[in-house]
């Protein structure tokens, strides 16, 4: 198991490109039996990314299992990863909606709803 931040992911992939080592870190994100990709299009992905995520997604597609964690639901993400033009967003998008398994989950009651500052009884006044 393997769990990563998406940036954190990309910057590695970018990185790993650049440099010539792209087979040998895709392989670090594709042998695991499961990835989790926490805050999963936080940010819109870029041209350069693209490519880099597509490659890694198809490469664990039926062979691995991957989660998805992400604050924003899957209608949006076509608009996170290039538009509904942008035929990588279409391959990405068909990579993950066809074998996968969606757990949304949404608030009962949004007006009770706090943060996990204040569960955890930290002051928002004072973080940095």
């Amino acid at each position: 198991m393997k769990c990563v931040r998406m940036p954190d992911l990309l910057i590695d992939l970018k990185s790993a490109k650049d440099e010539g080592r792209f087979a040998d870190v895709l392989k670090k994100y594709t042998n695991p039996t499961l990835l989790i990709l926490d805050e999963w299009l936080l940010l819109k992905l870029s041209e350069d990314d693209a490519p880099n995520l597509l490659e890694l997604i198809h490469k664990r597609r039926k062979h691995s299992s991957t989660i998805f964690c992400s604050q924003f639901r899957e209608e949006g993400w076509y608009n996170k990863l290039g538009g509904k033009d942008s035929p990588l967003s279409d391959a990405i998008m068909d990579r993950i909606s066809y074998d996968s398994y969606k757990i949304a989950i949404e608030s009962i009651n949004p007006d009770k709803d706090i943060s996990m500052r204040e569960v955890y009884g930290l002051d928002p006044n004072l973080a940095q």
